[in-house]
């Protein structure tokens, strides 16, 4: 079969390798693809871009792809999945009323408040005045949230007053994240350590992939300004055996649940953001397609073929599909350009993926990178994905950190303590 991956990060090549590895795909598209992408060995990318829905509708039909799956959420939230599936293509990813989920912070926590899915207390506000007296009246910190997409940058914790006010500022006065931050939601700021769990679903049942945990913050000790994400690493020890039982029932089965009762069922990839806190797992946020960067450290964990298990779920049949895990941990390592979540510069030539790639357990996923002529070079913020296996945590941090040290581009930044938490879990 022929399948067609649409997206251009790390999360796409990501998910372009491991699909090319199943003895049922003869080729793997990425629409638009990258560098990483093109160069596997059943791959090929197509210059179309994520919202041009009619022209990748024709290329779908002229190459006689079987399946679709979408990686970012934007082409989500727009509704290519009913586009394609009214056309009589079979897509992996949810319709655009389930994909709300992630596309209104709000409509999530209405949800959530409806079905009793634990998350934060939170209020929503579309006038600026009416927000910061909110603020003004409630304890810090807080977390002000654009209500719409915001490339995973809409968030602000305010630890003071002072803070928040500003964040409403940027949002709703001078739109700092576009339409996206004319409504706003203020949130009680959970207390806790974040993880990643990422389920399978088809309507009806729900299958968790392994548990990940990424890292959001651009700097060290989760200083600086929110990004996209820096890095991740699977297994996360705070998502024991009983948690992830727990969080499987009251979140997860719930929220599928709930959606097919209000007449969206769900099916495709499921995000769910949490804090494990003192009263349990809560939800921060949902995502509605594979996380970027958990996708890259999740993935080479897993040993069985991934395609049955998107067919699965567009079919339906997701309760007879077994998914098993390697043991070995593994972390992705987020390089970024100089500057970045705020402006940074392109066209910075790379060097040393080979030499990274040559190492044992081994692979560089690429984000923003594209090629001229025969020179890679930075083409966006996160720039690559570093990514090492391990007989054991430190091991796989180790190999990680060694590959890191391979690559080089002018402005090269990256956090150097993705998986120091699990380490501290893990003592």
């Amino acid at each position: 079969m022929n399948v067609l991956v649409i997206g251009s990060g790390g999360r796409e090549h990501a998910l372009a390798w491991k699909i090319a590895q199943s003895p049922l795909v003869k080729k793997v598209y990425g629409a638009p693809g990258n560098p990483g992408i093109d160069r596997l060995e059943k791959g090929a990318c197509i210059n179309v871009e994520v919202d041009d829905f009619e022209a990748l509708d024709t290329y779908i039909e002229a190459e006689s792809i079987d399946l679709t799956v979408v990686g970012p959420e934007v082409p989500l939230v727009l509704g290519i999945t009913d586009f394609l599936e009214a056309r009589g293509k079979r897509v992996f990813g949810p319709s655009q009323k389930a994909a709300q989920l992630e596309g209104s912070k709000s409509f999530a926590k209405d949800f959530m408040n409806r079905h009793g899915i634990p998350t934060a207390a939170s209020e929503t506000f579309d006038d600026l005045q009416e927000a910061l007296r909110h603020v003004q009246s409630r304890p810090t910190p807080l977390v002000i949230k654009a209500d719409g997409l915001a490339a995973g940058k809409g968030v602000t914790v305010a630890t003071t007053t002072a803070e928040a006010e500003a964040a409403l500022q940027a949002a709703m006065a001078e739109g700092a994240f576009g339409d996206a931050g004319a409504r706003v939601v203020v949130e009680e700021c959970l207390v806790g350590e974040e993880a990643s769990i990422l389920a399978f679903c088809d309507g009806h049942t729900v299958k968790p992939l392994a548990s990940s945990q990424d890292h959001k913050p651009a700097y060290e000790n989760d200083e600086g300004p929110n990004t996209g994400g820096m890095g991740a690493y699977s297994p996360a020890p705070v998502v024991t055996e009983a948690m992830m039982e727990l969080i499987t029932a009251e979140i997860l089965e719930a929220t599928v649940k709930g959606m097919a009762e209000e007449g969206m069922p769900y099916q495709g990839l499921l995000y769910a953001g949490l804090m494990i806190t003192e009263d349990g797992p809560k939800v921060i946020e949902y995502n509605v397609r594979f996380g970027d960067p958990e996708t890259q450290a999740i993935l080479p964990r897993m040993e069985t073929d991934l395609v049955p298990a998107l067919l699965a779920c567009c079919n339906g049949s997701l309760e007879n599909c077994e998914i098993a895990y390697s043991s070995r941990p593994c972390v992705s390592v987020v390089m970024a350009s100089g500057g970045y979540p705020g402006v940074y510069a392109q066209a910075k030539e790379i060097s040393g993926v080979e030499e990274a790639e040559a190492l044992e357990d081994v692979a560089v996923f690429a984000a923003g990178v594209k090629r001229v002529g025969d020179q890679l070079v930075t083409n966006g913020g996160r720039v690559l994905n570093v990514t090492a296996l391990g007989d054991t945590q430190q091991a796989a941090l180790e190999r990680v950190y060694q590959a890191v040290g391979c690559i080089h581009f002018e402005g090269a930044f990256y956090r150097r303590d993705i998986g120091a938490k699990a380490l501290k879990h893990l003592e």
